[in-house]
């Protein structure tokens, strides 16, 4: 190549030589090569350049500070070529799929939090048992041969539209009907599935208002929604008690039994707070028995009744084989479930990296009053400060000095509270604000939101709840109001033994303020006290060490790990 010729091309406004330029003409005939060519071999060169540029920028090494402050954090990026929002994972959680709760395979773009919520939690101390995955992949397969639209759905559905029940099925259902404030759904909802799992039914989900706005799918393949063209969808909100179709109506009215019951196409479950004790003989095994030969059974609760299911002889071992360690029912149904939606995933993790991410300590406190009145009350907040210092959850304030200087293993503790008023949050904030702590702590107060009152009906209202719910499951330490299933919901999912504030009277904070609750579990707040053989009243709370009454509810039932009795 005449390196001066194609520095001549390069720079065309120097003058040219005559004698080069000839000379310039005989060496680009005997070589082959014209100006095209030339700048051919200029564009691969820097080609190649930049594709190494590109390898070299792919396969940096990640930054370790990505997400300071989070609990055993991996590090995760979005891919900037992609328009839609999902995450690609470079450096996978050692445990995404929760020590085996979860199915691999899905679409992580669609469900964001499925996989990621290890990111933000410590690795929980309860592992799930090797049967109970076991029986969880049997029940993703058995919802994938009959869920909605199957073949052996389509079969069942023709004898529900006949009215009758004639032939047995391959497959028999469970229909959750959407009912009751968003706490009591999820955990009346962990309680059908547990149910569906025990009888070998499918679990199908009425979807109310917003249940696909808040909750991902969690089976494999086939939906958990109930179709909207179900014929029995237009009747979900007349069911009742007294409806012809309640099994404790039936009972009451002596129209069932096991051999009529043999031909009923659908049977409704009525197990609410104000069900009598016809509806209460659902916990009675020779009834479970009627059952198994009713293809569809359509539940609406807005009680935990799991308790109650332990008390039930032919569920028995069968239970002891899904759960040994009693307390975790729920922190493993609740975390297999119930997988925030992209938009609450959004809500959830902007928050926690805002606020949360970076402290030492974070200290959720959940409120929730059931007095008449708009609040805050000073009484309220008296016990959450009296509990929270006493239980060494939050440090005291120096009234007397402005500054106090900090000690050398000064720490930070962030403080998320949730109530419906933002009074509580205010007093606390700045009580911190106005005052230094004696240990030296630098202390934050947040609160998400503040409606004022329970809004279940409002899309926006529910999608925050849902997202306080959880946010408060990633606290370290939690101490929750009493009878609230928002705050039973977050110790579950979180695996928090919770401080439980006592219901006050008469306006004025319990002594001692607050107590530790025996396990995580869930309250079931209107259990049966029947015993089914002797058919007279017990007390259920003291037939077996693993069943117990809750503290914050005497008639109340809850699960307890009796080695820790």
């Amino acid at each position: 190549m005449d390196m001066k010729r194609f520095r001549k091309q390069l720079n065309p406004s120097k003058p040219t030589d005559p004698e080069d330029e000839a000379v310039s003409r005989v060496a680009e005939r005997k070589s082959g090569l014209n100006t095209m060519r030339l700048m051919g071999i200029l564009a691969a060169c820097l080609t190649i350049l930049t594709v190494l540029v590109t390898i070299s920028v792919i396969y940096r090494p990640p930054p370790t500070d990505r997400f300071p402050g989070f609990p055993e954090a991996r590090v995760f990026e979005v891919k900037a070529e992609k328009e839609d929002d999902s995450t690609q994972f470079l450096d996978v959680p050692k445990d995404k799929l929760l020590g085996g709760l979860l199915a691999a395979g899905f679409d992580e773009g669609s469900c964001l939090s499925r996989y990621q919520s290890s990111l933000y939690r410590k690795a929980p101390p309860h592992k799930p048992s090797s049967y109970l995955l076991s029986r969880l992949r049997k029940y993703e397969a058995l919802h994938k041969r009959c869920g909605p639209y199957t073949e052996a759905y389509n079969k069942t559905l023709e004898q529900l539209n006949s009215g009758r029940n004639n032939r047995p099925t391959e497959c028999n259902y469970v229909i959750w009907i959407s009912f009751s404030g968003l706490g009591n759904r999820i955990l009346t909802l962990a309680s059908a599935f547990l149910y569906a799992l025990l009888t070998n039914r499918v679990l199908l989900v009425d979807r109310g208002a917003d249940m696909t706005d808040l909750f991902c799918e969690p089976f494999p393949e086939k939906s958990w929604l109930l179709p909207l063209d179900f014929p029995l969808n237009y009747q979900f909100n007349s069911f009742d008690q007294k409806s012809p179709q309640c099994y404790g109506n039936m009972l009451k009215n002596n129209i069932t039994n096991n051999s009529t019951g043999s031909l009923l196409p659908y049977l409704y479950l009525h197990l609410v707070h104000d069900y009598g004790d016809h509806d209460k003989l659902f916990f009675c095994d020779q009834d479970q028995t009627l059952f198994q030969t009713v293809p569809w059974l359509i539940m609406k609760t807005d009680n935990y009744f799991v308790p109650s299911l332990f008390l039930i002889p032919s569920f028995e071992q069968e239970l002891s084989n899904l759960f040994p360690d009693k307390q975790t029912v729920f922190h493993h149904l609740g975390r297999y479930l119930f997988h925030p939606s992209n938009p609450v995933w959004g809500m959830i993790t902007r928050y926690y990296q805002a606020y949360l991410a970076k402290a030492d300590e974070r200290v959720g406190i959940q409120i929730r009053v059931f007095d008449t009145g708009t609040g805050p009350f000073q009484h309220v907040f008296d016990q959450v400060l009296a509990c929270a210092v006493k239980e060494k959850l939050l440090p005291e304030v120096n009234a007397q000095e402005p500054i106090v200087s900090p000690s050398r293993n000064q720490g930070s503790k962030a403080i998320l509270m949730t109530s419906l008023s933002s009074g509580y949050f205010e007093k606390l904030r700045n009580m911190y604000w106005e005052h230094p702590t004696l240990t030296g702590e630098v202390i934050g107060v947040f609160q998400p939101s503040h409606e004022e009152h329970q809004q279940t009906e409002k899309q926006m209202h529910n999608r925050k709840a849902w997202a306080e719910m959880y946010l408060l499951s990633l606290t370290d330490a939690l101490i929750t109001s009493s009878w609230s299933t928002f705050g039973y919901v977050a110790q579950g999912l979180g695996g928090l033994k919770p401080w439980i504030l006592d219901k006050p009277e008469n306006r004025t904070a319990p002594d001692p303020p607050c107590r530790r609750a025996m396990s995580m579990e869930p309250c079931f707040h209107a259990p049966p006290f029947y015993d089914c053989k002797a058919k007279i009243g017990i007390d259920t709370g003291a037939l077996v060490p693993h069943v117990r009454h809750c503290e914050d509810m005497s008639w109340g039932l809850k699960l307890v790990d009796h080695e820790e009795m």
